[in-house]
């Protein structure tokens, strides 16, 4: 029996459980991601990069920028949304990955339902398309597109961003395959940000949101793509995957029936997912009761400050070295704060010296501290061979002092993700946080979070979040 086209598996899937009710567990995935990204939204809207994304884009119209006064058409509020929302790396991750769903299926399903008035069960469907594609497409082929230089939430997203909107927009199963070939074109995002730490990473999703917008505009109007694109001989995997070989079962098998993104991660610190479970391992040294690091750097004695930690060893996965490891050099002392969360030894020696590791650990006199560097200039890694990542993301830190003394705390998975959850509550808390950070008033996080409650009954008028 021969392959299935993998275009028209998926539009025919979506067509199939159109109209389902969605488990409460999936729709309260969903009501936690309108929360979680509309507070990141806000978290970033003064930041240097929200503002040059939102003056680069040209045209006009009446889509919403969370946080801003200006309107744009909506593929201009897809991508200022989703690269605010991505800007400061705090938002949710699909662990088998891994991807970045969230950030790319609330803009982009926000923007379509505002110009295209689409109700609220549609515009909950879309999104959980949207970031169902992308966490089944990243099992296809797992470390693969990260392994050829892509970044899979980039790529992936465009796919994703298409499926989704075109899902909420009910189009039939022959534009849908067409979208998604013609978003195949469209998907980018090269991950060489890892060098000098600049800003491209935060666009991705954006990109990638508005990219899928695109896609089904073109293919709504006549305009034909490719059906073979996720499999084809010069398709989507062997172009971002450098492989003609991928486990498709997993992005087309049930769909629709079970929803694997019901399982995505929410964060609780502002940096690069992989680095979380080694935060808590160093926070948990740095309060040990007896430890000779104490409470940090406040205490007394010989041989038991900071100042005497000899050196810091971090087991880790072979598949993240290259992002969050390598350059060791360069990671021990990132250039810049935007470097730093992408820098294990960094956030180590920050979870070690002063706590929990929120957006007010990465500035740039942060970057450059002294005494973060001196620390941070001690940890190291060794690559554990039965590292179980992508499907678990682990930590482990080992600090041994200079009397010879070795401390040493591991996690088996992150804190956040399907083991061990954040609650409802947990995440309005951050939201609330984020949007003084932005300096959004307490009231108008209310109404916010008033209407995360009910807009997948009644859609969403989102004019009063403007500005």
């Amino acid at each position: 029996m021969s392959q299935p086209i993998i275009a028209e598996a998926l539009a025919r899937a979506v067509a199939n459980h159109r109209g389902r009710p969605l488990a409460p567990a999936v729709r309260e995935t969903y009501e936690r991601l309108l929360v979680d990204i509309a507070g990141l939204c806000v978290a970033a809207r003064n930041a240097s990069y929200v503002h040059a994304a939102l003056e680069s884009w040209e045209a006009a119209g009446g889509s919403t920028a969370i946080g801003h006064a200006r309107t744009l058409d909506a593929a201009g509020a897809a991508f200022v949304n989703g690269t605010a929302a991505h800007g400061e790396d705090f938002d949710d991750t699909f662990e088998g990955g891994p991807v970045h769903s969230g950030v790319v299926a609330i803009p982009a399903l926000l923007a379509a339902a505002e110009r295209h008035r689409i109700a609220g069960p549609d515009m909950l469907y879309g999104m959980a398309v949207a970031a169902e594609v992308m966490c089944r497409g990243s099992l296809v082929a797992p470390k693969k597109i990260h392994k050829a230089g892509f970044h899979p939430t980039a790529v992936l997203g465009a796919m994703g961003a298409a499926a989704g909107v075109a899902a909420a927009m009910r189009l039939d199963e022959k534009t849908f395959a067409s979208a998604q070939g013609i978003a195949g074109s469209m998907a980018s995002g090269i991950i060489e940000y890892l060098a000098e730490g600049t800003s491209t990473k935060r666009m991705h999703p954006g990109w990638a949101a508005q990219a899928g917008m695109r896609a089904v505009d073109l293919a709504r109007a006549g305009f034909d793509g490719p059906r073979t694109v996720w499999e084809g001989t010069h398709g989507f995997l062997h172009g971002f995957a450098n492989t003609p070989d991928g486990a498709w079962e997993r992005l087309t098998a049930d769909f629709g029936e079970r929803w694997v993104s019901q399982t995505i991660a929410f964060k609780p610190y502002a940096c690069g997912t992989m680095i979380h479970p080694y935060i808590d391992c160093a926070r948990r040294l740095s309060l040990h009761p007896g430890s000779p690091l104490g409470q940090g750097l406040n205490i007394g004695g010989p041989g038991r400050g900071i100042d005497n930690i000899a050196s810091i060893t971090c087991d880790t996965a072979e598949g993240i070295v290259h992002r969050l490891w390598e350059p060791l050099a360069v990671k021990q002392r990132p250039p810049n704060a935007y470097s730093a969360k992408f820098s294990v030894p960094f956030c180590v020696a920050y979870g070690l010296t002063r706590g929990a590791v929120g957006l007010e650990a990465f500035t740039e006199e942060n970057a450059h501290d002294p005494q973060l560097l001196a620390i941070a200039a001690k940890v190291g890694y060794v690559i554990d061979p039965n590292n179980p990542y992508p499907d678990e993301y682990t930590g482990h830190v080992r600090v041994t002092m200079t009397d010879g003394t070795v401390l040493e705390e591991r996690q088996p998975y992150l804190r956040g993700g399907h083991r061990e959850p954040l609650t409802r509550a947990d995440i309005e808390d951050k939201f609330r946080a984020n949007c003084a950070y932005g300096g959004w008033p307490k009231e108008r996080a209310e109404r916010w979070l008033a209407m995360a409650r009910t807009a997948f009954d009644s859609g969403i008028d989102l004019k009063e979040f403007r500005g």
